[in-house]
């Protein structure tokens, strides 16, 4: 394989994948991807044991996550149709509940991400996502979820993988304090105050963009779910406060020690008059969503869940350098690759 920069220069020095020989020998990497491996027993065990349904996720649709950062979407031609590559399942995870009341995708994505996010060592053009979803539950549901997942996994990796823990350096310390208390909770608004306290910028109506994520990790003494993101910062799926008009019942995951984000979710809007609101305040054509709209004004059910990202995830219990390494077959903005 080889792998080179094709489009301009990165946004910060940072390591690049070698040649795939080089890569799938490396004894790091397979380290990681054996770490990966323990990742996802432990993962399904736990979901399958709370009564979970593992299925499996399309690759392609007519129409995918809106809501993805700044990322573009690929189009395929499906018998002289457009459809589109998965960016996230998000849609079908509310559709599947028709059938199960919870269940759960180890999900690929494919997002066209913006040259500049090759320098910040956590993003990859395909990835693959741990997809969860409940109906009737909250989003205090779905984050004790998450977290019990992340728990149960770094366990499974201190119990069973310790020496690939020793061969990509990890900081077992840091590792066994994991679950010992409880993760953060900070809302939006206390993120972009404890930012500007920091001197960085951080806009009171939009995501906190990936750097400014950074430096909330660096400082965070544990992880911690971030809360509460405005109206209009996110997808058209995630459901307004009821009673606090402009703000989203959503969350983001944030590692400690510098790793940044590892999960997103919410409470997802299932009242069809609402979602075509929504819609229609995003720009979005209804009509892209045709399949989907016919399913919601049917009826969906009230829900909630969360994407965690696999590499993210095993990045951060191995201690890796770049979310790259977490992957057999990496793909970064800009790099050709097998």
């Amino acid at each position: 394989m080889t792998l080179e920069v094709t489009l301009g220069e990165p946004a910060r020095a940072t390591t690049v994948p070698p040649d795939l020989r080089t890569h799938l020998t490396d004894p790091s990497t397979r380290a990681a991807l054996m770490i990966r491996q323990s990742v996802l027993t432990a993962v399904r065990r736990l979901l399958d044991a709370e009564g979970f349904v593992e299925i499996q996720a399309p690759i392609i649709g007519p129409v995918t996550d809106p809501g993805v950062r700044g990322a573009k979407q690929m189009d395929v031609d499906f018998y002289g149709h457009r459809y589109k590559l998965m960016t996230s399942a998000i849609l079908y995870k509310q559709a599947t509940l028709l059938a199960f009341d919870k269940i759960y995708y180890i999900a690929p994505n494919v997002r066209m991400e913006p040259l500049e996010t090759f320098g910040t060592d956590r993003h990859l053009v395909e990835f693959h996502q741990i997809d969860v979803e409940m109906a009737g539950a909250s989003r205090n549901d779905a984050t004790a979820l998450c977290e019990r997942l992340v728990v149960a996994a770094t366990r499974e990796v201190l119990q069973h993988r310790p020496a690939q823990l020793g061969v990509t350096g990890r900081d077992l310390d840091a590792l066994r304090r994991l679950g010992q208390e409880p993760f953060g909770r900070m809302t939006h608004a206390a993120a972009v105050a404890e930012l500007a306290g920091m001197s960085q910028q951080a806009d009171a109506h939009a995501e906190i963009d990936w750097s400014n994520e950074e430096m909330l990790s660096l400082e965070a003494p544990r992880p911690f779910f971030l809360t509460d993101y405005p109206k209009g910062s996110r997808g058209f799926y995630d459901r307004e406060s009821r009673s606090d008009p402009g703000t989203l019942r959503n969350f983001d995951l944030i590692a400690a020690e510098g790793f940044g984000e590892l999960c997103s979710g919410g409470e997802r809007e299932s009242d069809y008059r609402r979602i075509m609101s929504r819609i229609r305040e995003t720009g979005e054509n209804p009509a892209k969503y045709g399949w989907y709209l016919e399913l919601a004004r049917e009826g969906l059910h009230p829900s909630a869940g969360f994407g965690l990202g696999l590499e993210r995830l095993v990045r951060y219990i191995a201690g890796l350098d770049a979310v790259w390494q977490a992957s057999a077959y990496p793909k970064l903005a800009g790099v050709r690759s097998a």
